[in-house]
């Protein structure tokens, strides 16, 4: 008798100790109310970690959004599933999409008044048409998957993705299911309706337990700030203006470095959120090398300088979308629009920043030792002749090929030269019509 009652103290003595671990332990909340996209995807990666970090016993999302990338969503999704801390949603109004898609994912479903859950037909990012079979099909995979894995009906979580699917007393074929708080918790897919966070908690005896709420982190404000349209389209004028001025002034150094710098704050905050893929950034890089091979090697300005162009603006353009490889399906239109806005605006203004600012650079002390300033006239003794008068008319026969720069031959000496515009084949013959320049202007030597 004694041996029994000693076993039942030390059993409520256990009973009473885990309850008060548990009470005085912590809820972690967080808020999901934007398109779910790789920025989202990484605030709920960091946002879950944290909560870790903080041995919170319970973790509530705030939810109310319209959907966005699936892949994001399953990212998101997967991290839920995987918490071994227990995971609440608070449907603050809308779960639509991707956000249904999430919010089946969590243990436990709390909508607001006048809430709604489902419409997860995927669609795509141009006109809102409703994307092709092999999307739809991942998409029912995934809730029906999500729903079996939470203890929900994995029918009726399909048939907010497919509208052919017909549940008798649920839906009828031809319209997706989308409920309303009453509904989703008729069905299994809502555990109450509650005016906010704290009304659930008042409920499930909970309210005196601490709460951490996510805040964003200086990293991530200066992350924010960088993402910005605004000041995405100012990096952009300094990246190309940099490029400019340090081609025209080659070995300055302030130009380029401008530019570098430039490029590191435009790239990385969209790379660390998922946006910047390595081949974007690729393509970026390449369009300043072909544009430096149009400049230094090849004489003129042709394909070289063309692509090197539309590369440098398709690896802006491109850095700023949140597709996947060479996916664009899913891109919104509206965020496709703002980022060509952005850089073609940017791309504009820096043209007519060069144009009024190049006049004004010889003006400025900095460059007075590193620019000529001042105009050299021939009436002073300057020239601008770089060979001998010698060669005037001189005849002999192209070295390399005039395309219509090349070189040529005069009495045994090879000498940089130009035709007229003409292509002369190697071996023909010449004529030196002018020797003003760096190079001796010549033309094709007639029979």
């Amino acid at each position: 008798m004694q041996l029994r009652n000693l076993f039942l103290f030390l059993l409520c003595f256990l009973t009473l100790s885990v309850a008060a671990q548990e009470k005085t332990g912590k809820i972690y909340t967080f808020k999901i109310d934007k398109d779910i996209d790789p920025a989202m995807n990484r605030r709920v990666k960091i946002a879950l970690e944290e909560a870790v970090a903080e041995e919170a016993s319970l973790i509530i999302i705030e939810m109310d959004t319209y959907g966005g990338a699936v892949n994001d969503a399953d990212d998101i999704r997967t991290m839920i599933l995987e918490s071994e801390i227990p995971v609440y949603v608070f449907i603050n109004k809308d779960a639509a999409s991707a956000g249904a898609l999430i919010s089946i994912a969590c243990d436990s479903i709390y909508m607001a008044p006048g809430g709604s859950i489902g419409a997860a037909t995927v669609v795509n990012g141009t006109d809102g048409a409703a994307a092709p079979d092999k999307y739809q099909s991942y998409m029912r995979s995934m809730m029906r998957s999500t729903a079996e894995a939470t203890g929900r009906d994995p029918k009726i979580a399909e048939g907010m993705v497919d509208e052919k699917i017909e549940i008798e007393g649920v839906s009828a074929a031809g319209s997706v299911i989308t409920f309303s708080v009453s509904e989703a918790i008729n069905y299994g897919f809502c555990e109450g309706e509650y005016k906010s966070i704290d009304a659930i908690l008042a409920a499930q005896n909970l309210q005196d337990m601490p709460i951490v709420a996510y805040e964003e982190d200086s990293i991530d404000k200066i992350i924010s700030f960088f993402l910005s349209p605004a000041i995405s389209g100012v990096l952009i004028l300094i990246i190309i203006g940099g490029i400019y001025f340090e081609l025209q002034t080659p070995g300055v150094g302030f130009p380029i470095l401008a530019a570098i710098v430039a490029t590191l704050l435009y790239f990385i905050p969209y790379y660390l959120n998922g946006l910047a893929e390595n081949w974007e950034i690729i393509i970026f890089i390449l369009g300043i090398i072909l544009l430096a091979v149009e400049l230094f090697v090849i004489p003129g300005f042709g394909i070289f300088g063309v692509l090197g162009i539309i590369f440098i603006l398709g690896g802006l353009v491109l850095g700023m979308l949140p597709n996947q490889e060479f996916n664009f399906d899913f891109v919104p239109a509206s965020q496709l629009f703002a980022a060509l806005l952005t850089v073609i605006l940017a791309a504009l203004a820096s043209v007519g920043l060069v144009f009024w600012l190049t006049p004004k650079v010889n003006q400025w002390g900095a460059f007075s030792t590193i620019t000529l300033a001042s105009t050299q006239e021939r009436s002073d003794g300057y020239t601008s002749s770089f060979y001998s008068n010698t060669l005037m008319g001189k005849e002999g026969v192209v070295h390399s090929r005039l395309r219509p720069s090349g070189r040529v031959a005069i009495d045994g000496e090879v000498y940089d030269a130009y035709s007229r515009g003409d292509f002369i084949e190697q071996g023909e013959k010449i004529v030196v019509i002018s020797t003003e320049g760096t190079s001796l202007k010549v033309k094709r030597l007639e029979a």
